[in-house]
């Protein structure tokens, strides 16, 4: 590799980088969107295996493409199978839950999984939980709680069901990336690392679809519209644009962006499919969104 290949490293988030990652955050906000749109013609079952295979398939070719090293020997291939069974759980239950509840409850459910790794970090690879994460924890607690107590947003009885799947896909989200930092996945590339979720994933799945009731359903352009969004843009090229930040940017700026996600989830589920979001609702945004801000912000040290 010559020196021009090797991407020059900034030490501050520019006005480009802050630009991609709004552009990003933006788009991994229509997830939950996109999900709603594709069950007018697949099962949720479905749609997380063909998001996941078609994803695989378009980053092993960027891999090919880049000469990527994929198959080396490096210790890690117990460990990316269980990172991938358990990244098959979080969109197994995300996707199943969105059947019951709406994306704007869902999304702030989810989002909840900075919050369990700061827990799970704290008892399971001893690190410190500071005063300043305890805050952070305590808001997004909080807005758990007024997520689970607004009525107005719930679409039925049974959004229970889905509200608790979307927490427990925050708890996989988060166990997930426990195992990542525990391991020597923590030593690999992007790419391997999300090629091991996305063929797990779509492997694990497929057990699962003689137990849905209509795996095919109303087949038109806005279901295949809606998967191929999810597979080709989301899973795919917006995660080689994140790889390619992440070459170049340091990674804690870059992730002081995630309190956008929820923000945009929760809009488009109310612009695009017409969802009620109350007062409790943006409650439980402003509370989550603070907690994210608060944990992801940088501890200022006296000067030495």
């Amino acid at each position: 590799m010559s020196a021009a290949d090797i991407p020059q490293r900034r030490d501050t988030i520019d006005l480009t980088a802050a630009s991609i990652m709004i552009f990003l955050t933006v788009s991994w906000g229509l997830n939950g969107v996109a999900a709603k749109f594709a069950y007018l013609g697949f099962s949720p079952v479905f749609l997380s295996m063909a998001r996941s295979a078609l994803g695989a398939v378009i980053i092993y070719a960027w891999c090919r493409y880049r000469g990527v090293r994929l198959f080396e020997r490096d210790g890690t291939l117990w460990a990316g199978i269980i990172a991938g069974i358990l990244f098959s759980g979080e969109f197994l239950l995300v996707f199943a839950g969105l059947e019951y509840t709406t994306v704007a409850r869902s999304t702030l459910l989810l989002n909840g999984m900075p919050f369990w790794v700061l827990i799970g970090g704290h008892f399971l690879l001893g690190e410190r939980m500071t005063v300043q994460k305890c805050l952070g924890l305590a808001l997004a607690f909080a807005g758990v709680v007024v997520v689970f107590s607004d009525k107005l947003s719930s679409p039925g009885p049974q959004a229970i069901i889905g509200d608790v799947m979307a927490l427990l896909a925050g708890v996989f989200w988060a166990a997930t990336t426990l195992v990542i930092r525990a391991t020597r996945l923590a030593n690999v590339g992007s790419e391997k690392l999300l090629l091991y979720q996305l063929v797990v994933a779509t492997i694990t799945a497929i057990p699962f679809l003689p137990f849905e009731n209509e795996v095919f359903r109303d087949i038109s352009w806005v279901p295949v519209t809606a998967v191929l969004f999810q597979a080709v843009y989301v899973v795919a090229f917006t995660y080689i644009v994140w790889f390619w930040l992440l070459r170049r940017y340091p990674a804690a700026g870059l992730s002081s962006f995630a309190f956008l996600t929820p923000i945009c989830g929760v809009l488009f589920g109310g612009m695009m499919l017409g969802e009620p979001l109350g007062q409790k609702i943006y409650l439980a945004l402003g509370l989550i969104v603070c907690g994210i801000i608060v944990v992801n912000r940088p501890v200022r040290r006296p000067p030495v």
